[in-house]
Order: C-alpha cells, then sequence, then structure tokens
C-alpha cells in the first residue's frame, strides 16, 4: 500500500470536537479563567449571560437553564404537573429521554408514528395517538414532538391539534436548536422548548447542560423555582418540589463563546449537507428538507436498503469512515417501554426506517476532500 492510499484509509473523526476547540483557541480558556477567578461556580453571571444570548438568538422571551436536556424535559413536565392519568404523545422513532421523563413522574406515553421522509412524529399519528390515549381511559395532556436530526417538526400542523384538543405542546429540540421554519426559530415554535448541550451536539458545552425556551413568564418563573429544589422566595423557603437542576457557571462560560460561532457553523453544516445531497442522491435515500425549513443537521442520516446495513457499515469501516446508527430499536419495541399504547394502526413507517438508517459523519469542520472521500467510499459499499 502506497503512502496516499494509507492515508486515505486513516480514520476520521465522526464529530470532531477538537477541531472547533482549535478554531475557538484561547477564547474559551479565557472565559473559563473568568469563571475560575471569580469562584461563582454556581449560577454565576455567565449564567444570566448565557440565558440572555440564548434568548437573544432565538426570539424567545424566557430562557432558563439548567444541568441538561433531560432535566429541561423534566423540569416543563413537573411545572405543568404531569402525573399519574395524563397522557403524553411523543414519538418512538427517538432517544428514550423524551419517554423517559414522562414514565418517571407516573404519566403515559402513547407513541406517535413518524413521516418518511422527515423521520419526525407525523400529526396524521397524533391525532389516532390522541383518540387512543382516550380510550385506554387517559387523559391527553401534551404533544411532545421531536426536532430529530436537526430538521423542526411540522409545528404549525401540532400547534393546531394542540389548540383544537386544547393540549400543551413541548418542543423536544435537543437535536435541534438553530433550527428554522420561515421566519421563526426553534424556541418560539412551541408552548415551551428544551434543548441540550451534550458535547456532541450542534451547540454543546463540556459536560451536560440543557435550556427551557418559552413566552410564558409564569411557567418561567416555576422553572427557575424548580431548578433549585422549588424555592420560594430563598432556599429554605422551598414551595414545591423540586431538582438540584442547574447548569454550572463554566459551562456557560463555554457556551457564550460557542454561541458567537453557532450561525457560521450552521452555515457549514447546510453546506456539507447539500454537497453530500447533490452527490448522494440517487445512489441512497438522502434526507430531504421541507421548504421553508432550515435544518442544523445534527447528524446527515440517509436510508439504504434493508439487510445491507451491516455490510455497508463495515465497508466504510474499512476505509476509516465511522457511521452510526440512531435508532436501530425504537422506543416501543425497547423492553421497557413495550408496555406503553402506540397510536392505532400501529407505528408502520417507524418499524421500517428503524431498519434502514445509517448516519454518515457530520460536523462544521469536514473540508472538501474529506467529504469527497466518505462519498466516494459510500459509492463503492453501495455497489458492492
Amino acid at each position: 500500500m502506497n503512502e496516499q492510499a494509507r492515508l486515505d484509509r486513516l480514520p476520521i473523526p465522526f464529530i470532531d470536537v477538537a477541531a472547533q476547540r482549535r478554531r475557538l483557541g484561547g477564547k474559551i480558556d479565557a472565559a473559563v479563567s473568568r469563571v475560575l477567578d471569580h469562584c461563582q461556580f454556581i449560577l454565576g453571571p455567565e449564567v444570566c449571560a448565557l440565558e440572555q444570548a440564548l434568548a437573544d438568538f432565538c426570539g424567545a422571551r424566557h430562557v432558563v437553564t439548567c444541568a441538561s436536556g433531560t432535566d429541561a424535559l423534566a423540569l416543563v413536565l413537573m411545572a405543568k404537573n404531569i402525573g399519574p392519568g395524563d397522557a403524553v404523545i411523543c414519538p418512538s422513532f427517538t432517544f428514550c429521554a423524551t419517554a423517559e421523563m414522562v414514565v418517571l413522574l407516573g404519566a403515559t406515553p402513547v407513541f406517535a408514528d413518524v413521516d418518511e421522509a422527515t423521520f419526525n412524529v407525523s400529526p396524521a399519528s397524533v391525532v389516532r395517538a390522541v383518540a387512543t390515549a382516550r380510550e385506554a381511559g387517559l387523559t391527553p395532556r401534551m404533544i411532545l414532538p421531536v426536532d430529530l436530526f436537526g430538521l423542526p417538526a411540522e409545528h404549525h400542523a401540532l400547534n393546531a391539534i394542540a389548540a383544537a384538543e386544547k393540549l400543551f405542546v413541548l418542543d423536544d429540540a435537543a437535536q435541534g436548536f438553530g433550527g428554522v421554519i420561515g421566519n421563526r426559530n426553534i424556541g418560539t415554535l412551541a408552548d415551551a422548548t428544551t434543548t441540550s448541550f451534550f458535547p456532541a451536539k450542534p451547540l454543546g458545552c463540556y459536560g451536560d447542560g440543557g435550556a427551557v425556551f418559552t413566552d410564558d413568564p409564569e411557567l418561567a418563573d416555576i422553572l427557575v423555582s424548580l431548578r433549585v429544589h422549588g424555592q420560594g422566595s430563598d432556599k429554605y423557603d422551598n414551595v414545591r418540589i423540586g431538582l438540584t437542576a442547574r447548569l454550572d457557571t463554566i459551562q456557560a462560560a463555554v457556551l457564550i463563546e460557542k454561541l458567537k460561532i453557532f450561525p457560521d457553523e450552521i452555515d457549514a453544516r447546510n453546506r456539507i449537507a447539500e454537497r453530500y445531497a447533490r452527490a448522494l442522491d440517487g445512489v441512497v435515500v438522502v434526507p430531504k428538507v421541507p421548504g421553508g425549513a432550515t435544518s442544523i443537521w445534527a447528524q446527515y442520516t440517509i436510508r439504504i436498503k434493508a439487510g445491507t446495513r451491516d455490510a455497508f457499515a463495515s465497508a466504510l469501516k474499512a476505509e476509516g469512515i465511522p457511521t452510526a446508527i440512531y435508532y436501530p430499536k425504537p422506543l416501543h419495541r425497547q423492553q421497557i417501554y413495550s408496555r406503553f399504547p402506540c397510536a392505532d394502526g400501529g407505528l408502520p413507517v417507524t418499524d421500517r426506517i428503524a431498519d434502514e438508517v445509517i448516519s454518515l459523519p457530520m460536523h462544521a469542520y469536514l473540508d472538501e476532500p474529506t467529504q469527497d472521500r466518505i462519498i466516494d467510499a459510500v459509492r463503492r459499499a453501495v455497489v458492492r
């Protein structure tokens, strides 16, 4: 094997956090050093500054940061008093955290199917899921869509359903913060929106972190209380049962610097996605973005023929190209969640795409030679 051939098989990162680190350089170090100097490690000034910067970025009136995306979901569910006898409609094709907090609070997730083109929850299946919940003797309280892989869900349709059924909409934007529909950003498209700042997310910190976005000042006040043990006027006046769910000041300092370059990174991700699509459309099933929407491409997820995925992944791995599979076993097929109801008619799309999806490397620092290497390897793997 000659030297170029050897280099062409060196592993490339699936998500290159280190490349972003190199770009930001000393700015992150300086931001962290400021926190180390003032020593306000819990709810320090950077936390408030980050919340304001996030609000300015997406247009939400209130932002409450917290310790993780999962905590963000829990805080809103708790604030809305979701509990036994209540039903929350959510997709099965998602990470377990979407339904996990619903179950922990004693409520019942009712799983809806997804759209085959977007992978996001199907409004028609949501309607059936609401009916299924009522038939089971449950009280539908909430729709919990997911902006999967960075693409905003069909929020206009979901909001119309929610208005007709008098339901609250909680958007799980753990992968989607930064996405847009028309002239409105994720964070303003639902009654409340949560996101995650896990390091692998498009906007990630150097540990765990999350946030809730809402235009409702009363809800925001409750969230602020819940994230600190349910405290009232001070920490020895607790007015509700809460959590320890605060965002560390150091993580806020990191996110402030990352948010400054986030729009540029979103643009880069979209350029890469467009290049992937032009080169691979017709070779594999490439993801589609509906008109008027902008994805942030948390993952670039293609579909290939069922039964060929393992061989496809192995072929790419042999060329140093990593892949990932989200989510090979949807929630309704997982042991602990299989006891919960699914929308009438089942989840045929979810079951089908779970056997076909596979994600290619995607991050803002994929240069064109690396993109070409990935594209060529995909083409060879499909031919084989």
